[in-house]
């Protein structure tokens, strides 16, 4: 049993500060709140690390997973359905938040509700955990009164999405490893092998052969001008990341990546399945077309797809199609944007969009699969070229020097 101080307000507002005894730190929230109390403040007596400022500028960062709130809002959804009330259903996830600064957020949303505001309201004081499709959606099921069927429908929008995250993970896992060991290989063999060489092919007096010469000059840059190439590879690396800050300079790297070799058509299928699957969630949700298109092209993650949403949405508030700015873009195929035309015709735009998600996730996956079977070749095929090289410059000078002799 541990002592813990709390500052909070009762029933009529008046300030209260004491000391109340509990197991812990949640127990004692738990057991103030059962008294009718607002809990403001509360901390062990001592203080220290694990003080917790509801409403201070002390509070810790929340690190909440995209697993972590489809979680939560499974529960809160499940809470919702079953009739329990929205300030209770928080009062019990922040109680089993296990990590602080999520912990404080919600009893901060708490306070808010109880004190007369929206949840979306509530919720939106928060960017860090949750985003403006998630708030934007909780206001659409206020709105209806369908808050635990939005909120099922943005835990399964929040699983598809990490689904999706985990895929791309999955893709380039294996090429960045593989390549991570190709140059490790290889610097290993130019700077503490190739070295050991070079004196005898001084002392063998033969000319050297080509690639001898080309790797032992690879190789002496590594070893005496290593500075030269970290520095280089540093400014290169925070002049790139400065250079996507940049309106114009992330509008090109993102086209870039969409016309990378092999890759690109890979990010041009995530994007795709990104916009229809955000896109048919919000307006199945009942948000308003210009305000979803609006919150996708905020969520696109591609500056090129973003230009050609904010294109579309400015066609619509001018009494224009929607699918003919996205027929401009480079980003969207034929078959996507006759499909969008057919829904805005027949008034299905979300069932057709949901349709377009599930066709681009099935070729995420497919083409994730073949970029697997065909890197594996492609890497081993790498490494080979670049270590039989250095071998045969090594062997080169010494069956020259063979030739010479038996003449």
């Amino acid at each position: 049993m541990a002592t813990f101080k709390y500052v909070a307000r009762d029933a009529v507002g008046n300030r209260v500060e004491d000391k109340i005894d509990a197991t812990d730190q949640a127990s004692a929230s738990s057991a103030l709140k059962r008294l009718n109390l607002t809990v403001l403040s509360i901390s062990p007596e001592k203080g220290g690390l694990f003080s917790m400022q509801l409403g201070g500028s002390k509070d810790p960062k929340p690190r909440v997973s995209g697993v972590d709130l489809v979680v939560f809002t499974r529960q809160f959804s499940t809470m919702i359905g079953a009739g329990l009330p929205v300030m209770e259903c928080l009062d019990i996830l922040a109680e089993q938040a296990d990590d602080p600064g999520f912990k404080a957020c919600l009893y901060k949303v708490c306070n808010d509700v109880r004190s007369g505001n929206d949840l979306s309201q509530s919720l939106s004081r928060h960017p860090r955990v949750f985003s403006d499709i998630y708030v934007n959606m909780i206001k659409a099921g206020e709105a209806s009164g369908q808050l635990d069927t939005i909120l099922s429908r943005l835990a399964e929008y929040m699983e598809s999405t990490e689904s999706l995250k985990r895929k791309i993970k999955s893709a380039m896992t294996y090429p960045v490893i593989s390549l991570c060991m190709i140059f490790g290989i290889t610097g290993f063999l130019l700077v503490f092998i190739i070295p050991k060489f070079q004196k005898i092919f001084e002392n063998m007096g033969v000319e050297l052969p080509l690639p001898t010469v080309i790797v032992l000059k690879i190789s002496w840059v590594l070893t005496n001008s290593w500075y030269y190439i970290i520095a280089g590879l540093v400014a290169t690396i925070v002049g790139i990341i400065q250079f996507k800050k940049t309106t114009n300079g992330r509008y090109v790297w993102d086209s870039l990546m969409l016309k990378m070799p092999v890759f690109g058509g890979l990010f041009q299928k995530v994007a795709i399945s990104r916009f229809a699957r955000t896109f048919a969630t919000l307006l199945r949700s009942g948000v308003a077309i210009l305000g979803a298109l609006d919150i996708v092209s905020q969520t696109a993650g591609n500056a090129v797809l973003e230009e050609a949403v904010s294109a579309s949405r400015e066609a619509i508030r001018q009494g224009e199609t929607l699918a003919k700015p996205l027929a401009d873009s480079p980003i969207f195929p034929p078959m996507v944007v006759r499909m969008i035309q057919v829904g805005e015709r027949s008034g299905a735009l979300e069932t057709l969009l949901e349709k377009i998600s599930e066709f681009y996730d099935d070729q995420v996956d497919a083409t994730v699969e073949a970029l697997t079977s065909l890197i594996e070749p492609l890497m081993i095929g790498l490494m080979g070229a670049i270590v039989g090289t250095i071998v045969l410059s090594v062997f080169l000078p010494i069956f020259k020097m063979q030739q010479a002799i038996g003449h």
